[in-house]
């Protein structure tokens, strides 16, 4: 790592100036682009100190103008809605913007954005405007944990913020998460620390974070239209680690992350950590005999470890990718000071988002778990490397990926396959290539379907086939590796259907 105290922000003095409460907003022509939970929440704030600020999205409907009518009425100039309003940059009170506020989603190829980068009008996200708020007079300066990934993010951050919770401090977690960021900083509780799930979107448009430590958990080819390819992904993902101030966390496993921190422009002190599933090398944290272990935060750490917690500590399923989120967890918690009994018992506490390797239920000796989260190949290889042998539920709206890796590192756990999805012929062409072997069981063309896009009825269908071929000791998985939203509203939907379906199947055994 590159020792560094640099601010890669360019642009506008008065822009430079604004890292504060207190700085002079008021009066600075701000452009928000998209209306949704950190849009809202950054017009808010904004309109709050004083700026004047311009709302558009590319949504004209009842929510979209319902928001923006409660923004006008605190104070914003006026709104801009529907595909129109997001082709090109509109002028505030006739005048360019000084600034743009952009939404996580909208890719840097959208025409307002596109234009703005033209024009050379810089381009903040939501955590970018909360980095430079976050101190205010009389308020606590609460320090941020960091945490970026391909898959795991959500996990890893609540573990942290149980972890921190069961040291006795306040801590929230905010970010990607569902907490906007900027509502946390108006909160009228002062937060000993804040712990950020940071999307590879929200790393694109943030430039001045200085974490006090960061972890990038994982990484394989996800976004990669809107990144503009790969390399860009990795170079998104690892803006993470520029600035770190006391601990850059690394996953060991992974190439890429190695490299990030060894690229990364840190403060002067920041050590690197890395974390497996594996005994841990010299300041590392990793597992021996069942027990998470710790060589990096102890002072005679090339003779000694510490024990913070067992394998059985990090959830009912501990998984390997469970285990690894653990891992980050503590390293986190652990540069910031975090004695290694309250890992453990916040690692207890913690209870997982439904839809991320959940148990369902352990009926008549077979697992149902519902991995519904598992959106892409990469997430669903996590669950599927946990479980044999597996009934795999999977499927969906395949955006294009390549299914070919994944089904042949797991040809030997598949006892068979059933295919939810509308869009399933990259995963047909990978299991007759990769696993001829394993039965594939395709619901789209069944009689008892009338409609392929009916979810409900589907899913009914998926259970009910996954009971009829499954037998003690095997395992019925619900990991799409695919979106949902063919045949449901969200991945929630998707996994709150399996839930049910499948209660209701345990509910007829019992009755029988």
């Amino acid at each position: 790592m590159k020792a560094s105290n640099a601010n890669p922000i360019y642009g506008y003095d008065r822009l430079e100036q604004l890292t504060s409460w207190e700085s002079d907003w008021a009066g600075l022509r701000v452009v928000v682009a998209g209306l949704g939970l950190s849009g809202f929440s950054a017009a808010d704030t904004l309109i709050e100190l004083g700026a004047r600020v311009l709302l558009v999205d590319g949504q004209d409907n009842e929510a979209t103008r319902g928001k923006a009518d409660t923004l006008k009425i605190v104070g914003a100039v006026g709104a801009q809605l529907g595909p129109e309003a997001m082709k090109t940059l509109p002028q505030v009170e006739g005048q360019l913007p000084d600034l743009v506020i952009t939404s996580p989603g909208l890719s840097p190829a959208t025409g307002i954005l596109a234009e703005a980068q033209r024009l050379k009008i810089q381009i903040w996200g939501d955590v970018e405007l909360a980095w430079r708020l976050r101190q205010r007079q009389g308020r606590k300066l609460a320090p941020w944990l960091c945490i970026t990934g391909t898959n795991g993010k959500t996990t890893t951050v609540g573990m942290t913020e149980s972890i921190l919770q069961a040291a006795g401090y306040k801590a929230l977690a905010v970010g990607n998460v569902g907490t906007p960021i900027l509502d946390a900083l108006r909160d009228p509780v002062d937060y000993d620390y804040l712990v950020v799930e940071l999307s590879s979107f929200q790393l694109h448009w943030a430039y001045s974070l200085s974490p006090l430590a960061s972890v990038v958990l994982n990484v394989a080819e996800d976004h990669v239209d809107w990144h503009g390819g790969y390399d860009n992904y990795l170079a998104d993902k690892a803006r993470i680690y520029e600035n770190t101030q006391l601990a850059c966390v690394f996953n060991a496993d992974q190439p890429e992350t190695v490299t990030m921190v060894e690229e990364a422009d840190v403060v002067e002190g920041a050590r690197a950590i890395g974390f497996w599933a594996n005994s841990p090398s010299l300041s590392m944290l990793g597992v021996i005999d069942g027990l998470l272990i710790d060589r990096a935060f102890l002072d005679d750490r090339r003779n000694q470890a510490l024990e913070l917690a067992s394998v059985a500590d990090t959830g009912q399923l501990p998984t390997r990718h469970t285990v690894e989120n653990a891992l980050a967890a503590a390293a986190l918690t652990r540069a910031a000071g975090v004695e290694p009994a309250k890992v453990k018992e916040g690692l207890q506490a913690y209870q997982p988002a439904d839809h991320r390797i959940q148990l369902v239920a352990n009926t008549h000796g077979v697992l149902w778990v519902n991995d519904s989260k598992a959106t892409n190949p990469h997430a669903a290889n996590a669950s599927l490397s946990s479980f044999k042998p597996v009934i795999w539920l999977a499927g969906g709206l395949s955006k294009g990926v390549d299914y070919r890796e994944l089904v042949a590192a797991h040809k030997d756990r598949l006892k068979a396959v059933v295919l939810l999805g509308t869009d399933t012929a990259g995963l047909v062409a990978a299991l007759q290539e990769e696993a001829p072997q394993v039965p594939v069981h395709q619901l789209a063309g069944s009689s008892l379907l009338a409609d392929p896009t009916d979810g409900a009825s589907v899913m009914r269908l998926a259970v009910a086939k996954a009971h009829e071929i499954s037998e003690q000791n095997d395992t019925v998985l619900l990991a799409p590796a695919a979106a949902s939203m063919d045949q449901f509203s969200s991945y929630a939907e998707r996994g709150n259907r399996f839930i049910q379906e499948v209660a209701d199947l345990v509910d007829r055994i019992n009755q029988q």
